[in-house]
Order: C-alpha cells, then sequence, then structure tokens
C-alpha cells in the first residue's frame, strides 16, 4: 500500500495489524479444526455434516487470505511461524469432542468457535467505526462477519 493509502488509517495503524494478525490467527486455527472435524467425524448422518464442515473450512481459509492481504497492504505481514498461530489467536483451540461419533457435539464446537469469530469481528467494527476509521479495512471486516454469522446460522440449522 502507498502512504496515501496507510495515511487513510485514523489512529494506531500498529495496533490495528496487530488485531487483524490476531483475526488471522483464528481463520487459520478454525481452518485446522474444522477440516479435522471433517475427517474424523462418524456416523449416519456425518457425510453432510462433513461437507458442511468443508464449505465451513473452504471459507475460513479465504478469510486468512483476505486478511493477509490487508494485513501487507498496511505494511506489516502475516504471521509467518506456525507455532504463532496459537499464541496471537483470540481462540486459539475449537474444543472438539473426543468421540467422532458425538456429531452433536463436534456441530456445537464450531458452533461456539463461529460465535467467537462473530465476537472478534464485531468489536473490530466497532473500533474501525471510533478508532481507526479505516473504510478498507472496515468493508473486508464486515464481509467476513457477514460470513461467520451464516456459518452459525448454518450449523445452528443442522443442530
Amino acid at each position: 500500500m502507498g502512504k496515501k493509502g496507510r495515511e487513510v488509517v485514523e489512529g494506531d495503524v500498529d495496533q490495528l495489524i496487530l488485531e487483524l494478525q490476531k483475526a488471522y490467527a483464528d481463520e487459520w486455527i478454525a481452518f485446522y479444526y474444522y477440516t479435522l472435524a471433517s475427517e474424523i467425524a462418524e456416523g449416519r448422518t456425518s457425510p453432510m455434516i462433513i461437507d458442511a464442515l468443508k464449505d465451513l473450512a473452504k471459507d475460513e481459509l479465504e478469510h486468512a487470505s483476505e486478511l493477509a492481504e490487508r494485513i501487507i497492504e498496511l505494511g506489516s505481514e502475516p504471521i509467518r511461524d506456525f507455532a504463532q498461530l496459537t499464541k496471537m489467536a483470540n481462540y486459539p483451540e475449537v474444543k472438539l469432542p473426543k468421540d467422532p461419533k458425538d456429531l452433536d457435539g463436534i456441530i456445537k464446537a464450531v458452533i461456539e468457535a463461529e460465535r467467537g469469530a462473530i465476537e472478534v469481528y464485531n468489536n473490530l467494527l466497532k473500533k474501525l467505526m471510533k478508532e481507526w476509521r479505516d473504510p478498507i479495512t472496515f468493508h473486508i471486516i464486515r464481509h467476513i462477519m457477514q460470513e461467520e454469522v451464516t456459518h452459525e446460522e448454518k450449523m445452528e440449522d443442522i443442530l
């Protein structure tokens, strides 16, 4: 991003980047756990749930990519060290049940994770309106939050 592009962000750009990196970490963790859940889920209705989890995982990876692009535009870079993802994440784990046949437990864990993501993005939107006033990041975060709300609803409907 050019000089003027960074200047449109009011407030502490470094703090904004840190918050975006935390959200980036959250998205990678969600991608990992949703993919894992799709691979271990067992049971009669698991094919439908597996497909839904794969779709969600794909979206989470897309969100990570969108956040990485914005972090780079703001003059930084995404987290390079994979081990740092859990250290920087707002939600470092999706608490999947031990029993792969506990499909309700898997779905509930995903719903809880999506609610956490909605909270993170809602707080980011509030800060973007009051502290940073960054219209580009606001648009990206609003888009991601909208998809997280859709994910929560999709999983609630399955439950």
